[in-house]
C-alpha cells in the first residue's frame, strides 16, 4: 500500500485532473481518505457511479456536500451511451481556462490529462471503458505506461491515465470496512458471507425493512437479530438443506448478490449528515 501510494503520488504529477470514481451508495466509504493530500491543488472531479442503485436525494445531497468543499461531482450509470459524453462536457468546464490557455499557444485540439481512482468493483473499468471504448490506444510516448498504469485516449478531449484499483492500508472505523465488503470491493474469503450478510440486514432494516420485506415476502423490522432475518429469509425462499433446515450460506450469497446488483431497490448506505 505504501508502494501504491507513492506511485499514484508520482502520476498525479503527470496529470491535469485527478477524477476519483466512487460507489454512490457508500460515498464516504469508497473514497481512499488520502486523496485530498495526493491530489494537491490539481483540477478534481468525484463521479458518484452505479446512482441508479442508490437513493437520488441522497445522491443529491452528496454532491452538494462535495461541492460545498470546492470539488465538483456529478452522479451517473457508468454502463450508459451517454457517459462519455456526460464526462468529457464536465471536465470541458472545470478545465475552461486550462483549455483556453494551451488554444492561445497555438495547440488546436488541447487535451486534458486525467488521472482516474477508485477502488475495486466501483465501477472504474466500466467507466474507463465507456469513455475510451474498444478501440483503446495505449500512448506509449507518454509517462506512466507501465504494468502498473496505462495511458488511453479517449475522444478527442481526455487523455486517460488508468490506474490499478487500491484499497489503503488501514480503514478509519469498523463500518467502512463492512460498507466495503457490502459491495463486493473486498477479495472472496476476506469476509465470510454469512456473518456479513446478517451484518447487512441489520443495517437494512432500520431503513429499508419494507424493501427487504418486499423482495423476500418476510417480515422483518429494525432490531431484528441478524441470525434470525437471514433464517427466516431461507425460509420464506424455501432456500433449505436435505434436513430442512435453513441454509445460511446459500441464502447469504443470494442477499449480498441482489443487494449488490440492486435487486432489492435503491438503497443507500451513507449520507452526507451521517457521523
Amino acid at each position: 500500500m505504501t508502494k501504491a501510494r507513492r506511485e499514484m503520488t508520482e502520476n498525479v504529477k503527470k496529470v491535469d485532473l485527478v477524477m476519483e470514481v466512487l460507489d454512490a451508495r457508500i460515498p464516504r466509504s469508497s473514497r481512499n481518505p488520502d486523496i485530498d493530500e495526493i491530489a494537491g491543488q490539481k483540477y478534481r472531479l468525484v463521479l458518484l457511479n452505479k446512482s441508479d442503485l442508490a437513493e437520488k436525494p441522497v445522491t443529491d445531497a452528496w454532491i452538494r456536500d462535495f461541492e460545498a468543499k470546492g470539488i465538483p461531482a456529478v452522479s451517473l450509470d457508468g454502463r450508459t451511451k451517454t457517459a462519455l459524453k456526460y464526462i468529457e462536457k464536465t471536465i470541458s468546464g472545470i478545465c475552461s481556462d486550462l483549455l483556453e490557455k494551451r488554444r492561445k499557444k497555438g495547440i488546436l485540439k488541447p487535451q486534458v490529462r486525467v488521472l482516474v481512482a477508485g477502488i475495486p468493483n466501483t465501477g472504474k473499468s466500466t467507466i474507463i471503458n465507456s469513455l475510451a471504448g474498444r478501440n483503446s490506444l495505449k500512448t506509449g510516448n507518454k509517462p506512466g505506461v507501465t504494468k502498473a498504469s496505462q495511458w488511453l485516449q479517449a475522444g478527442g478531449l481526455l487523455s486517460l491515465l488508468d490506474t490499478p484499483g487500491i484499497l489503503w492500508p488501514k480503514f478509519e472505523d469498523e463500518e467502512t470496512g463492512t460498507h466495503i465488503a457490502f459491495i463486493g470491493s473486498l477479495s472472496e474469503g476476506i469476509a465470510d458471507p454469512v456473518l456479513l450478510s446478517r451484518e447487512l440486514l441489520q443495517e437494512l432494516l432500520v431503513r429499508h425493512a419494507s424493501l427487504v420485506n418486499a423482495r423476500y415476502g418476510t417480515d422483518l423490522h429494525a432490531g431484528m437479530d441478524g441470525e434470525e432475518s437471514l433464517r427466516s429469509i431461507s425460509e420464506a425462499r424455501k432456500i433449505l438443506k436435505s434436513g430442512g433446515e435453513a441454509d445460511e450460506e446459500r441464502t447469504a450469497m443470494l442477499l449480498l448478490s441482489e443487494f449488490r446488483s440492486g435487486k432489492l431497490g435503491r438503497i443507500s448506505l451513507e449520507s452526507p449528515d451521517h457521523d
